[in-house]
Formats: C-alpha cells, structure tokens, sequence
C-alpha cells in the first residue's frame, strides 16, 4: 500500500502573507514553518487556530519572522504542544529574533500577544538536528524519517526532507543557489525527483535584471560611499539575525580594502549575543569562510569596523558626522530602525537603503512603491517613564492589587491549614478529643496543653466542629547508611537545558554570559506609559 501525503496551506500562498503549511503523511501531521508578519495581525492565524491541537510535529526552517514568528503565540493561545525540529542556528538565531520583535514592539506599545516567558517556553524543547542528520520518528510517526539540508539564503536555513516508505516529500523555501560570503549555495538540485516538493515562487515576477555577486555589492557600497562622502548617514533597515550577515560582511570587506574611517554601527537589542552565536556556528557557514579560518587560525566572523549596539542612547552619543546604522527592524514598522527614520527623513542628505523588499502593507513597501508617495505618515510612539501624579497613580494601584492578592494568598493559605489540621471526626484516633465532653480540659492534654494555648494566644478560632485543632506534623525520613545520609548525586546535577534556559531567559550567549545592557533592558520594571503622534515626511527617491 502506498504513502498517502496531503499538504494544505494554511498561510502563505497566492500572495506575501508569512509561510506555514500543514502536510499530513499517513494520518502524521506536521507543521511546517510557523510564520507571522511584522505587524502581527492574528486574523493570519485563523486557519492555523483550528488544526493546531492536531500537530504531531513542528519543522522550522529559517531563523526569521516569516517562518517561526507565530511559535510563541501559537503555543500559548492555540494548544499547540508537538514537539519541534530545526537546526542549530535556526533555533539560536531564531529565538534571539522573537526577543528583538518582543522589546522593539514594548517599546511603543502595549503589546500583549506574547512575552518573554512564552518565547523561552516555545523554545525551550526544540530538538536540533545538523544538516543531512537522518532523524527517525517514533510513536505515531514510526518510519518516518525527517532530515534537514542546505537551503543557503540564511545561516541554518533548512531545505527539508521527509522519508516515509520510500517516497520523498521536499519543503525548500527561500532557498538560494548562489554561494555568498558566509554561505553555501543550497543542495536542493541534489536531490533525486521526490514525489512531493513544496515550494515557492516569491520572486519569480521580479524584473529587475540579473547581476552578478560581485557587480551587485559593488553598486551597494558604493551608493553608501557617495551618500558619505556628501556628509549624510546611511540607514540599513535590516532583519535581526538573517540577511544581515551578509550584509556585515561586505562592508567590512569594502572598509578593509578602501581603509575608511567612517564608523558602522548594527543596533539590535540583541546585537551582541547575535554575532556571538554567530562565531560558533562555523561549520554551517560557507567553505570560504571555513578555509580562511584554517589559514590564518583568527575569528571567522571578526568585525572590525562593525560597532554593535544595543540601545539607541549609544548611538545617540556618538559624534556628529557620516555613519552607517544597520537596524532592525527591516520593515520600519518598530524598532530601532523606525525611530532613526524619523530622525533622518527630514535631511535629504541622509539615505534610507533597503536590500530587500519589504512585507506587504508595511512602511517599508509604501517607501519602495514605483514612483515613491510624495509624503507619508508615520506614526511615532516612545515609552517614557511615568512622573509626578501619574507615578503615585500607578504606585498607589500596584500596592492596592498587591495587598488584594496578599489577602487571597493568606484566605487560601488558613482553608488548607483549616483543611490539613481536621482529621475524620469518625476515626477511632486516641488523640480525638470530644469538646462538648464536660471532663475534657486543657489540662487533659499533658504536654499538647501548652501548645493548644499558644494557639488561642496567638488568636486562631478552632472550627466548629468535635475535632481538638493540632499542628500537622509530616517526618522528614531520611535514608542513612554507615557513613551518614545517603546522597542521591541526581539532585544535584544542572540538566543541559536548564542551562540553556537560564542563557536564552536573558539572551546570553553560549557559556549564558550576559552584558549588563542587555539584562538590564528585559528585566526593566520603571513604570511608564506609551505616547504617540503622527508625522509627515517628504519622499525622495535615489
């Protein structure tokens, strides 16, 4: 009998929207990719709403948005709890993206979607598997074989393979099949033909004529050269852990070569763990890259013309004069890049660079429509700080909920006591003593007596029933031997992914150090509020 595959999009198809696709083999459903957009509309998740009860298992493909960015949410809101696939960097770049997403978006709004504790727990049991790692399912997905490979647009990025009897079902999305700087062009030609290949065709409609690597960051650094060269800053809207890489690299090659002074700046708010996880992942990075580190035996990804920042308050204390930003988010809908755009778009010296076309309703696109708009409106949001009557406001609501939630905590804490304290008024227990029994006394009680009065002291109310209230006594057994108590040594033992739970809780990086910026920036608790206003900017294209 043979495989029986059906795939369904569930988001995705016949136009821009983020990827996700269900692909049932033999009554095994898998989620593949679990995408969402930069403006995070759940109305795009509907259809995944209804069958994510349903998922066996969940494959990830690359470390952006578009792929994974709905994981968190999904899992919170919809009951998704199959267990997750993905390599290496797609899981440690990926989860550094959804960090950057949550902070960019608190900073102008009150968002609610998701938190930082559902992103650790969306991650937190994500299997990694390496490229070409044949992995075999088990359970209700027995004989199914699951393997990533190469897709070569990002770092980690994955073309994956499904086995089940023979038959191959192929999911390769934005795949590349040029080698670039610190990539690998994708397997996927490799391949046998497999009976299902799932794909997509984004580009396919582009007129823009096809250039060569070489002729093509040629034109990009040198439209940054003469916007410097005239005194303007140069702004890289770019994503926080993808295509930038790239982009990282050949500025510094063209630096390196031409010996420019100007300073480059990448600002994320995870800037420095990113290029940290970026070090170690040589072995999925390009043969170039690979071979240079043989040879000179330094850093495959040193910058050293590249400051990384993680707060707009460092960038604003750098001397005035021509820089070049890289900032997320690429799609100018928040972050760091959308506050430097309002700073910049009123001097026409200055130059806003997209390498990439921008999703769909986003102010990104409206920038790149053909002619540009003349103007448009930008939405302009900060949080500040909470001051003077607000502040007491705020203070005096916080210690109102906390004193609620400490009386609720106390009523719970006296019924289990109350609970905990009664035994069964019908046992034959010697120690059950009948109140209404006139002969009764405290006195009767020998040694408990003295214990029985310090509860009344102390003002507790016996309940209403025939039943003398005692302290619960619970004894602690402990197993001893001939040289002490036994040590069992697997209660002392800091399981792997607790580790990494610690490191990831924070953004750390792979020994889960932290900079003190960066901790300082989740765990914030000022209290502050959002304010906004709308402004109006002139377009000019270039």
């Amino acid at each position: 009998m043979g495989t029986s595959v059906q795939v369904t999009p569930l988001c995705g198809v016949y136009n821009e929207n983020p990827l996700s696709y269900l692909v049932s083999i033999d009554g095994f459903n898998f989620l593949i990719d679990c995408g969402w957009n930069d403006l995070f509309d759940p109305s795009l998740l509907q259809p995944l709403s209804r069958v994510a009860p349903t998922i066996d298992a969940v494959l990830l493909s690359h470390p952006d948005t578009l792929h994974l960015g709905a994981l968190p949410y999904a899992m919170k809101q919809f009951g998704l709890s199959a267990p997750v696939y993905s390599t290496e960097p797609v899981f440690r770049l990926g989860l550094l993206t959804m960090y950057d997403q949550y902070l960019s978006r608190k900073q102008v709004s009150e968002f609610e979607l998701f938190t930082l504790d559902d992103i650790d727990s969306a991650f937190q049991n994500v299997t990694r598997l390496t490229y070409s790692q044949n992995y075999h399912l088990s359970g209700k997905g027995e004989g199914i074989v699951i393997a990533p490979h190469v897709a070569g647009h990002l770092l980690g990025g994955t073309v994956w393979k499904i086995t089940k009897d023979g038959e191959d079902v192929i999911y390769a999305v934005d795949f590349n099949r040029r080698k670039e700087k610190h990539l690998n062009g994708t397997v996927l030609e490799s391949f046998v033909r497999p009976a299902v290949l799932i794909t997509d065709a984004y580009n396919a409609l582009n007129n823009q004529p096809p250039k060569q690597q070489r002729e093509r960051d040629r034109d990009f650094v040198d439209t940054i050269s003469r916007t410097l060269e005239a005194g303007g800053n140069v702004l890289l809207p770019v994503d926080t852990t993808g295509r930038v890489l790239e982009l990282l690299l050949v500025l510094e090659e063209h630096w390196a070569m031409k010996s420019l002074n100007y300073p480059i700046f990448f600002l994320t708010y995870v800037s420095s763990s990113t290029i940290d996880y970026v070090k170690s992942f040589l072995e999925w990075m390009s043969d170039a890259i690979a071979k240079s580190f043989e040879t000179s035996r330094d850093n495959a990804f040193l910058l050293r013309h590249v400051t990384l920042l993680i707060s707009k308050n460092e960038l604003d204390k750098v001397p005035d004069g021509p820089k070049v930003v890289l900032a997320s988010m690429a799609s100018l809908e928040a972050g760091f890049s959308h506050d430097i755009f309002v700073e910049w778009a009123a001097d026409v010296k200055n130059l806003v660079l997209f390498t990439e076309r921008g999703q769909f309703g986003t102010l990104a696109r409206m920038l790149q429509a053909d002619p540009p708009p003349k103007a448009v409106k930008v939405m302009m949001s900060r949080r500040v700080p909470l001051v003077g009557e607000e502040l007491i406001a705020h203070e005096e609501e916080q210690n109102r909920l906390k004193k609620e939630e400490a009386l609720k905590a106390s009523l719970i804490k006296e019924e289990e006591s109350k609970a905990s304290i009664v035994p069964d008024i019908s046992s034959s227990d010697p120690m059950v003593i009948d109140t209404n029994n006139k002969h009764s006394s405290l006195d009767g009680l020998g040694q408990h007596g003295s214990g029985y009065r310090d509860i009344l002291i102390d003002g507790f109310v016996p309940p209403s029933t025939s039943v003398a209230p005692m302290f619960p006594f619970y004894e602690n057994a402990s197993d001893w031997d001939d040289f002490g108590e036994v040590i069992n040594p697997d209660d002392y033992v800091i399981k792997d992914e607790d580790m990494d739970q610690a490191a990831m809780h924070v953004g750390g990086d792979m020994d889960g150090k932290v900079d003190e910026a960066s901790a300082s920036l989740i765990v914030d608790t000022t209290p502050s509020k959002v304010i906004s206003k709308t402004g109006r900017f002139q377009a000019v294209s270039c």
